[in-house]
């Protein structure tokens, strides 16, 4: 097996846990940590891309462009989830979709 096959596999598994952790877990937390695993394996698609067309510069500023980015929406994504555990008094999203007003 050469690498690309093996970074390929990884990049797989991780996009695979990632949406299947999205679509079965129902905590808040637990959903954030999900689309955390989506994006890392997409970033690391981003490095193997820019390195297999001869760009590696190129791929790595877009990862580090989603980086930021992922870090934002994970950092605002954690203080709702906070501040919806204190005023809410749960993090299951079923139940806080059931709520009115």
């Amino acid at each position: 097996m050469n690498e690309l096959t093996i970074v390929a596999a990884g990049v797989l598994c991780l996009i695979g846990v990632g949406l299947y952790g999205l679509l079965t877990v129902r905590n808040l937390f637990q959903i954030i940590i999900a689309m955390q695993l989506l994006v890392k394996g997409a970033i690391i698609a981003l490095v193997v891309a820019g390195k297999m067309s001869g760009q590696m510069m190129l791929g790595q500023s877009l990862a580090v462009t989603v980086i930021v980015a992922d870090t934002i929406v994970a950092v605002i994504g954690l203080a709702l989830a906070v501040q919806a555990k204190r005023y809410i008094g749960t993090l299951d999203v079923k139940e806080m979709s059931t709520l009115k007003g």
